[in-house]
């Protein structure tokens, strides 16, 4: 059985409970700009909230600080490179107001499975060959929806966020789903639910741009 429309998402936004995370019904749920989002112990949820938060690439704010680290470089970046480790630190390193993750081992299983299909994408940060930081999440050729990301280093993750962005010039529209002050001071805004699935729609039907 296919998943409701986003437009029929509670006020909470939640679309649907139960069901499986098969690589199917995941890019299914990402075409309809609908995600997992569930604790352990809990059925998988299926969210589309409303408003929607977004960034546009071309809005991106990048700090004084952040502008001084992208001219130092003080770290590398790759793309696509350790997938498994990146979505694993997502899972474990501990955040502040956070008890446990939501990144549970069927996440992890269903978005590696995704990515050795060409979806899920990650982004690494090294710094003296060691991973620091880095991000993941699904990409629907112009539109890339994040996920997750960690930092073992100050501004780590963030470094390798901007620089994905700016080495990944056809991305139109940035999907951050929920309202974060981070996200917010890097420029991300929320729209209305329906302007994004109309955005969603435009972008994600266009040709593959994606590339490591």
């Amino acid at each position: 059985m296919p998943l409701p429309p986003a437009e029929m998402a509670s006020v909470e936004g939640i679309v649907a409970l139960g069901g499986e995370l098969s690589t199917e019904r995941l890019i299914e749920a990402y075409r309809k700009g609908i995600f997992p989002w569930f604790n352990a112990n809990d059925p998988i949820i299926w969210w589309s909230p409303n408003p929607r938060m977004v960034l546009f690439p071309e809005r991106l704010h990048i700090s004084k600080n952040m502008q001084k680290h992208l001219r130092e470089k003080p770290f590398d970046v790759t793309y696509n490179q350790c997938f498994e480790q990146v979505i694993k630190q997502c899972a474990s390193v501990k955040r502040k107001g956070q008890d446990d993750t939501w990144i549970l081992p069927q996440m992890i299983s269903a978005y590696i499975a995704l990515h050795h299909l060409g979806y899920a994408h990650s982004v690494e940060v090294w710094q003296q060959n060691k991973l620091v930081g880095g991000l993941y999440g699904v990409t629907l050729n112009q539109v890339f929806c994040g996920e997750s990301m960690f930092s073992l280093k100050s501004n780590a993750s963030q470094y390798g966020f901007i620089t994905f962005i700016k080495d990944h010039p056809n991305i139109k529209l940035i999907d951050c789903q929920v309202y974060t002050e981070y996200l917010a001071s890097m420029g991300a805004e929320e729209i209305p639910r329906s302007t994004f699935l109309n955005l969603l729609e435009k972008y994600s039907f266009k040709r593959e741009v994606y590339s490591n």
